[in-house]
């Protein structure tokens, strides 16, 4: 493992929110592991814990929304990374608003988009979730600001243990 540490510690990925919602039920979280994994037709995977409330909700979720950060925004990284939906509704404390049939939009994230789920892969202890972006967004007041990555988040203590 020592030799996988010696590239992984090397990476500095972006950071960013991922929603689930249901008829029932919403989840939101901070992932790390997430990227464009098609360019025609463009795909984008996110990989969810199966140890987290977000990934129970996306089981059954037809969408999901992927959110940006800036590093001016820390307070969402926080709330979504550092609090569990098993005992904090994280929705009562930001705006949010709903599109593409239902998914949950964070207002304030810097750039967004929803995707419809194309793809479930197993791979371990998460779930890649593959999306075909169907709208998006952005705050324009953002453009050109820092994106949010893991080692503005290193001192985020997890909401939930990683097993």
């Amino acid at each position: 493992m020592a030799v996988m540490d010696a590239f992984i510690d090397r990476l500095d990925p972006d950071m960013c929110v991922v929603t689930a919602a249901t008829d029932v039920d919403r989840a939101g979280c901070l992932v790390g592991f997430a990227s464009q994994c098609s360019i025609e037709p463009v795909r984008y995977v996110v990989w969810l814990s199966k140890a987290n409330r977000t990934y129970r909700v996306a089981r059954t979720a037809s969408r999901l929304a992927v959110h940006l950060l800036t590093r001016e925004q820390r307070g969402l990284a926080e709330l979504f990374g550092g609090e569990t939906g098993d005992r904090t509704d994280k929705f009562a404390r930001v705006s949010w608003r709903e599109e593409a049939g239902g998914a949950v939009v964070l207002e304030d994230a810097a750039a967004w988009f929803v995707g419809t789920v194309v793809l479930r892969a197993d791979g371990g202890d998460h779930v890649g979730f593959v999306l075909e972006p169907q709208v998006w967004g952005e705050r324009e007041d953002t453009r050109g600001a820092k994106q949010l990555r893991l080692s503005d988040t290193t001192s985020i203590s997890p909401g939930h243990p990683a097993d």
